[in-house]
C-alpha cells in the first residue's frame, strides 16, 4: 500500500508495524537490510512469512533492479529475524525521511540490532573484487540526513553521537567469526554518495584521499536513523568492483549485481554464524582492536 505523499512520520511507523506484526507473529529481534544483488543470502533462515512491500501501509516502493522489495519473516536458531529483501535510495527520488523509514517500522517492533549490507565500490588498493568489507565508520556524502526537520524525541535524542556507529561489540564478533569460518573479512570506512552517476577518477582520488575503503550510493542513512533510534549496527560491504583512478574500467549495474549476487553466499555464512552466536546470547561484552588495512 505505496503512499509516494507520506512524510512518513512516527504514527504511519506504528501503522506499519502494526499490520507486520499481525502477519508475522514473533517480532524480530534482528534485521537485515539486503543491499543491490544480496536479497537471498541467507538460506539457513526458517521462513514463517513473507510480506511484499506494496501492501504495507506508508511504505516506499523498491525500484532498483535486484531489490525484490519483500519482508521475510522467520527464525535461526530460535531468533526471530526480518530480512528486508531491497531498500531505497535518495537517487530514486525518495526523501531521506523515507529511505529511513523500515528502519522506524523496525524501531517500532522492537529490533535492538540491525544488519546492513550493501554493494560497494573498492577504493582501497589492498581490496580486490569479490572481498567483503566489514564497516569500521562511515562518511556521508549524500548532502542529505534522516534527522533534518523537527526531531522525534519518542524515536532518539536531538543530537545522536556517532563515534561508534557500528557496534564495536558486533564488529568484534563478526571479525570471530570470520575466522573460524577462514572467511577472508577487510574492514574500513564506507562513503555514501547520492548517486546514480558512478563515480570520475578525480572523484576516486579524493574519496581515497579522505579516508574511504569503499564506496556506494546507501547505507548511511539508514544507519543514522538507526543509531539515533538506539539500536546496535553491522555493517558488511560486498566489493563488486575496484574504483582505480590511474586505470580506470566501465562499471555497470548488471555486473555489480553479477559480483554481489557471486558474494553473497559467503556474505550470508558470516551473517548466519553471528545470527547463530547473537541466538545464543554470546555478545562479547568488550571490544578488541578491530583497525582496518592501511
Amino acid at each position: 500500500m505505496t503512499d509516494n505523499h507520506a512524510d512518513h512520520n512516527r504514527q504511519q511507523a506504528l501503522a506499519a508495524a502494526d499490520f507486520i506484526a499481525k502477519q508475522i507473529g514473533s517480532a524480530p529481534r534482528v534485521a537485515i537490510l539486503a543491499g543491490t544483488g544480496l536479497g537471498d543470502m541467507i538460506d539457513q533462515l526458517e521462513v514463517q512469512a513473507q510480506i511484499d512491500y506494496r501492501q504495507i501501509p506508508h511504505f516506499p516502493a523498491a525500484t532498483v533492479q535486484s531489490h525484490a522489495g519483500r519482508w521475510v519473516a522467520g527464525n535461526l536458531n530460535g531468533l526471530p529475524v526480518a530480512v528486508l529483501q531491497g531498500r531505497f535510495h535518495i537517487y530514486e527520488g525518495h526523501t531521506p525521511k523515507a529511505v529511513a523509514f523500515p528502519v522506524r517500522v523496525l524501531q517500532a517492533l522492537g529490533v535492538s540490532t540491525l544488519i546492513v549490507t550493501n554493494a560497494s565500490g573498492g577504493l582501497n588498493p589492498y581490496y580486490a573484487t569479490g572481498d567483503i568489507m566489514l564497516i569500521r565508520d562511515h562518511i556521508n556524502l549524500t548532502g542529505a540526513n534522516p534527522l533534518v526537520g523537527a526531531n522525534e524525541d519518542l524515536w532518539g535524542p536531538r543530537f545522536p553521537d556517532m563515534t561508534a556507529a557500528y557496534a564495536p561489540d558486533l564488529r568484534t564478533m563478526a571479525m570471530a567469526e570470520a575466522r573460524a569460518a577462514d572467511i577472508a573479512l577487510q574492514q574500513g570506512v564506507y562513503v555514501g554518495l547520492k548517486g546514480p552517476s558512478l563515480e570520475t577518477p578525480a572523484e576516486m582520488r579524493f574519496l581515497r584521499a579522505i579516508g574511504a575503503d569503499a564506496v556506494g550510493l546507501s547505507t548511511v542513512t539508514e544507519v543514522i536513523a538507526a543509531v539515533h533510534g538506539g539500536m546496535q549496527v553491522m555493517g558488511l560491504s560486498a566489493i563488486t568492483n575496484m574504483c582505480t583512478p590511474d586505470q580506470p574500467a566501465p562499471s555497470d549495474v548488471d555486473s555489480i549485481i553479477d559480483a554481489a549476487r557471486a558474494t553473497a553466499p559467503v556474505l550470508g555464512r558470516l551473517i548466519g554464524a553471528v545470527l547463530t552466536r547473537l541466538a545464543d546470547g554470546a555478545l562479547a561484552s568488550g571490544a578488541e582492536d578491530v583497525q582496518g588495512a592501511p
